[in-house]
């Protein structure tokens, strides 16, 4: 059998790593071993921080929507339901960003129900 040589392969396989390590702290980022190690974990975190983060803007757009209803002596769970009974299909982050930025149109839907 002949010999295979793999030090280019092999090289490519642990730069590659490395590089996703960069900005690691200690030998997290120049060992290879403690460096893998902290890739797969760091990515781990991210698959979960990309779920989570729909779930922070959600709960934001809530609070949001309401402090604004709370102005109309409503809440926010009698607000949703009034919005459903009047068959008005606006999502929750649209609903904040009137709330925020444009009052008017947000008192005209309460005002609608």
């Amino acid at each position: 059998m002949t010999r295979v040589k793999r030090g280019s392969v092999a090289r490519k396989r642990r730069k590659k790593i490395l590089k996703l390590a960069k900005g690691f702290q200690g030998s997290q980022s120049t060992l290879f071993r403690t460096a893998k190690q902290q890739v797969l974990k760091a990515l781990r975190y991210a698959y979960v921080g990309r779920k989570n983060k729909k779930r922070d803007y959600r709960r934001l757009w809530i609070t949001r929507i309401n402090a604004a209803v709370h102005n109309y002596d409503l809440t926010y769970s009698q607000f949703m339901c009034n919005l459903k009974n009047a068959q008005i299909a606006l999502n929750r982050k649209m609903l904040a960003q009137l709330a925020i930025i444009d009052k008017l149109a947000f008192e005209s839907i309460i005002e609608f129900m």
